[in-house]
């Protein structure tokens, strides 16, 4: 069996190497280890969880160990496609050179320009960045890569699928020709290679396992979610989601679920939480202080579930993972080797989780294809939630009964208005009251419905007779219809057009207010006669 101590480390990384707690490598790190410090460029695919960060992080150590950096000038160069998984190069190469004098910087997002500013001036052997912020400190000036002699890429395959192939190219293109590459990747696409062969030369390639496959010591398990209605699809996924989470019980000690897009990390992680849950989301949009902390605390074990998209996750090293969630499927198969390894590392057993919907099923297929084997089919755990009422529910029972009342009492008294014969809308909605028996509402429209018992005229008011219609003697202008008290003059624009009827729509849109008569019977007093102004002396 191969150690450490056979692979021509230096004795002070070997030293480190013993107080981490490791004395066999991985097959990754043993086949490619021995290639790195013979000067060779190295192409590494291996699943994750095997160790390959430690197998481009050692030799490096070991080959930066002679020299001296310069202000500006990194030695090396370690491209990560995001903050997380650079930050975690960064920690392993702190355990592993502990015992040297070799510098570093860490060159992310959402850090001051200013403090990365000043590691660059003083002078770095290893230089760990993201593509952006990198080529952000080399357009300002601030930074040199003629100086490299080691560069790496790690995570390959998630670097060109998130777009960052023309970053990569220029960063490229401003290093050295003569320098050292190790290309790293959990998966290795066709694509991929036809690009490696532009960046590496005569490269060792390193494939401890076959392309594309799942530990063993991780248990697959499908979930068919059929959903009662299109529109309920999310809700009820996030229902069989918590009832699977339920069901395990202790024996989910913590767990990482993905999700494909940013929102949908947020309404999952918001929902296991107003369940009782202890969740936490992460993903590229979060402030960096709140994905570091995030990370931490599910490290640590303070936080049991973790909802992470693709990118956030990627490469991340936590060792102890009970569980994975597919809440969703990935759209790219090979995505679905890399989110089942974040479970069953290290020799540990782990449980795998996918949730599959009917529009899933191209998704499911691919996947299935890749690595060449069915999911076991696992048992819906009975969902103890309630759902929402169906639509064929009455709709009293469902509306505010303040909004049901107003809308019915609008439309009834519109309809008695109108002289409608129908009974109103609450007395019909109106649970166990026959709708002869409902009261009617109070409305102003109530008065200007004719009755059966009508008041008797005043004294002074003319009788009219049933034999012959009745003769309006009045003038023109003291008739109803034409009549219009001071108080009531009609509301006119600048225009000079008549406002009134829109004030008076606008008024209606939620009872009515329109002025009705008052009945055949006129008072005394709107029916006497006035002399002619004119005529009066």
């Amino acid at each position: 069996m191969i150690k450490f101590s056979d692979l021509n480390l230096d004795p002070r990384v070997l030293q480190a190497v013993a107080e981490a707690g490791y004395e066999t490598p991985t097959p990754i790190q043993a086949g490619a280890i021995p290639h790195a410090l013979e000067g060779r460029d190295v192409l590494g695919i291996a699943q994750t969880g095997t160790g390959k960060t430690a197998s481009f992080t050692l030799p490096l150590i070991t080959l930066l160990m002679k020299g001296r950096a310069r202000a500006r000038m990194p030695r090396s160069l370690v491209l990560a496609p995001t903050r997380e998984l650079a930050a975690q190069v960064a920690e392993n190469f702190d355990i592993y050179a502990r015992h040297t004098k070799l510098t570093k910087a860490l060159l992310i997002g959402g850090v001051s320009f200013k403090e990365q500013d000043l590691l660059i001036d003083r002078g770095v052997d290893v230089l760990i960045a993201t593509p952006g912020r990198l080529l952000d400190h080399f357009e300002r000036g601030k930074l040199l890569l003629t100086g490299v002699q080691i560069m790496v890429v790690d995570e390959a395959d998630r670097m060109l699928d998130m777009g960052f192939i023309p970053d990569i190219e220029r960063i490229f293109s401003l290093t050295p020709f003569t320098r050292q590459t190790f290309f790293y990747s959990a998966t290795m696409a066709s694509e991929i290679e036809r690009i490696t062969n532009t960046f590496l030369s005569n490269p060792a390639r390193i494939e401890v396992a076959r392309q594309a496959t799942a530990s063993e010591t991780i248990t697959q398990k499908l979930v068919r979610v059929t959903p009662s209605r299109k529109d309920r699809t999310a809700a009820e996924k996030r229902a069989t989601l918590r009832a699977i989470i339920k069901a395990e019980g202790e024996g989910l000690r913590n767990a990482i679920i993905f999700c494909n897009r940013k929102t949908e990390v947020d309404v999952v992680a918001k929902s296991l939480r107003k369940h009782g849950l202890d969740a936490a989301p992460i993903h590229g949009d979060l402030d960096q202080s709140v994905r570091t902390a995030t990370l931490t605390s599910f490290r640590d074990g303070r936080l049991r579930l973790l909802v992470a998209s693709d990118v956030a996750a990627r490469g991340l090293d936590i060792p102890d993972v009970s569980h994975v969630f597919n809440y969703d499927l990935p759209s790219h198969p090979e995505d679905y080797i890399h989110r089942i390894g974040r479970t069953g590392r290290a020799g540990k057993s782990g449980v795998a989780f996918s949730l599959a919907t009917p529009s899933d099923d191209k998704y499911l297929t691919a996947i299935q294809k890749l690595i060449e084997r069915e999911i076991p089919l696992s048992g819906t755990p009975a969902i103890q939630e309630e759902r929402p009422a169906s639509r064929s529910a009455p709709a009293a029972e469902e509306r505010p009964a303040g909004r049901t009342t107003s809308r019915s009492r609008s439309r009834s008294s519109s309809a008695r208005s109108k002289g409608d014969p129908r009974p109103s809308q609450d007395a019909v909605t109106e649970p166990g009251i026959a709708p002869e028996a409902a009261p009617a509402p109070e409305s102003p429209a109530v008065a200007a419905t004719p009755v059966a018992t009508r008041p008797e005229p005043p004294v002074d008011a003319p009788v009219p007779t049933q034999t012959a219609p009745r003769q309006d003697s009045r003038p023109e202008r003291a008739r109803p219809e034409a009549r219009r008290s001071e108080g009531s003059r009609p509301e006119r624009d600048r225009a000079g057009k008549d406002t009134s009827d829109r004030e008076s729509g606008r008024r209606g849109q939620g009872r009515d207010d329109r002025v009705v008569g008052m009945g055949d019977h006129v008072p005394a007093f709107l029916t006497r006669a006035f002399p002619d102004p004119q005529s009066v002396s």
